[in-house]
């Protein structure tokens, strides 16, 4: 018979797998953060910090920005490829992606620019300069775009260096205000790590293993989901494989069940699992914890969805929305904007959940968040341009 996992169990082992149980504070490790999660998704958009950087704030509060590009650029200790968007990955992993360089590097590859006789040249010649002068950013390179400007549409340069990304022929050396600059991938990753010869099972058996590992429970899609870096049939096979998956059932926040699977060990880690800090926390929209909005929804009963590329007039919520967390629920969400230049942050909506009361002492809580999140951004003054009230 599958073990169900009662709604509040799952909700407790969700947050603890996400590292987002315990309070955030103490020694930080930031690569065993990193490899806890699997990787960070880095974004370019700066609302009051980055997401990655937020990402591992809410893990370790002592954790400030530029500990994360020394460990790419001077400990290479991660890389930089694409998950299910661009990411940072714990160096170690980087045997298990060759198979993902290759799909990636492919699908680049079948454009109509590449097969061409111009596309190979601006990539044999962009590559020689690489090669020549080390490590470039695409504003090295001055070539532009011809005929119609579409959405999206790319210089040549810019679609050579990333097929040869993608492709794992250049890697990323190092960010500069979050530039990417290109190297040869052999002056960036450590030969012991790139010179590995895993076999395509191997690594499909890795990626669907190490995925079920951080998620815990999961499905089929869910596990194809979480590094992006297999298909559904490849995932089908790595089920029918494991003889130790243990079948289960989900209680969701509105007391369904879902089917899905775990590792052999569930019990032991729903044991083990602490019950989440009645620390209030302050979540990334890229947060992995969040990332997934149907398991969000389904463990939660929190709908949740990123409107910063919903056009003004139809956001729900607004721009830039962070969800709050408090303890195992999430009690409200809000839309901030920082002037790092100003040393300002103004709350610009704020949104409690519906059943969800705030007395002063959750208020506060809140307060005293916000406060931690500024000092991180070097921010020294928060304020309210918002009803402070939950009603």
């Amino acid at each position: 018979m599958p073990h169900v996992i009662k709604n509040r169990d799952a909700r407790r082992l969700w947050l603890a797998t996400n590292g987002l149980a315990d309070t955030p504070t103490g020694p930080l490790d930031l690569m065993a953060i990193i490899k806890r999660l699997g990787f960070v998704q880095i974004d370019t958009i700066r609302n009051v910090t980055r997401a990655h950087h937020h990402i591992i704030w809410s893990r370790n509060q002592n954790y400030r920005e530029p500990m994360l590009w020394s460990a790419l650029a001077n400990d290479r200790a991660i890389f930089e490829h694409f998950t299910h968007d661009a990411s940072l990955i714990p160096m170690e992993f980087y045997p298990m992606w060759q198979r993902q360089f290759r799909r990636l590097g492919d699908k680049v590859a079948q454009h109509d620019w590449y097969q061409s006789g111009l596309g190979r040249k601006h990539i044999r010649a962009i590559h020689a300069r690489i090669a020549d002068e080390g490590p470039l950013s695409t504003h090295a390179f001055d070539t532009k775009i011809t005929g119609p400007r579409e959405m999206w549409a790319r210089p040549p340069h810019k679609k050579a260096l990333d097929q040869m990304w993608y492709a794992g022929v250049l890697s990323t050396s190092h960010r500069e205000n979050f530039t990417k600059f290109y190297d040869l991938t052999e002056r960036v990753i450590p030969g012991e790590h790139r010179e590995q010869n895993q076999t395509a099972r191997t690594q499909i058996n890795w990626l669907c293993d190490a995925a079920l590992d951080r998620l815990s429970f999961a499905n089929q899609g869910e596990v194809q989901r979480f590094w992006a870096a297999t298909d559904a049939r490849e995932v089908k096979d790595w089920i029918a494989r494991q003889s130790d998956l243990r079948p289960v059932l989900i209680e969701g926040a509105d007391k369904t069940l879902t089917a899905g699977f775990a590792p052999a060990d569930i019990e032991t880690r729903l044991a083990n699992a602490a019950p989440a800090s009645t620390r209030l926390r302050i979540l990334n929209p890229f947060d992995p914890a969040i990332r997934d909005r149907i398991r969000l929804r389904r463990l939660f009963g929190f709908d949740y969805r990123n409107e910063m590329f919903v056009p003004k007039a139809r956001r729900i919520w607004g721009y830039y929305v962070y969800p709050l967390l408090e303890g195992d629920r999430f009690v409200g969400r809000m839309e901030i904007k920082a002037d790092r230049a100003a040393g300002k942050m103004w709350i610009t909506g704020f949104w409690a959940e519906n059943g969800v009361k705030w007395p002063d002492v959750r208020f506060n809580k809140l307060d005293a968040e916000l406060m931690r999140f500024a000092r991180l951004a070097g921010l020294q003054d928060v304020t309210w341009d918002c009803p402070k009230s939950a009603l």
